[in-house]
């Protein structure tokens, strides 16, 4: 459990600057929108980080701290500096966001196969985060 977990406490920790980047480098006619909505994505993501790190060590893990050990363990992606549309960076979230809600599930059904009630019930928040965002970036990328 400790390995999937720290595995997904480096994708939030890693997903959390490249939202930040995103936040810094989107361009376009909707800058303002967007950049306000990209801020909102990363505090939530940096809520989870904070969430996911405390749990870890509940049941007696420890989690990843260093940036060096969350990049070597991330499968989520560094952005680029480079400024971009917001068409396009919602459908790099999206994939990241369908990536995160896998790795949620499988968690999930891990920690109820282990009998582990409260990584079950924290993924079961993330499951629903996930699964909204989803559905509303869905909105401006289809």
């Amino acid at each position: 459990m400790n390995n999937l977990l720290n595995n997904y406490l480096a994708d939030l920790v890693v997903e959390y600057h490249k939202l930040q980047n995103f936040h810094w480098y989107v361009k376009g006619k909707d800058f303002f929108t967007v950049h306000a909505k990209l801020e909102d994505l990363y505090n939530a993501i940096n809520s989870a980080i904070d969430e996911v790190a405390e749990n870890i060590l509940m049941i007696g893990g420890e989690p990843l701290a260093s940036l060096k050990d969350f990049l070597a363990n991330a499968k989520i992606e560094e952005a680029k500096a480079e400024h971009l549309k917001s068409k396009d960076i919602f459908k790099e979230v999206q994939a990241d966001f369908e990536y995160l809600l896998n790795s949620s599930l499988v968690i999930k059904k891990a920690a109820d196969e282990s009998n582990n009630y409260i990584i079950s019930a924290l993924m079961d928040n993330y499951i629903q985060n996930f699964s909204k965002n989803i559905w509303m970036i869905s909105q401006v990328t289809e």
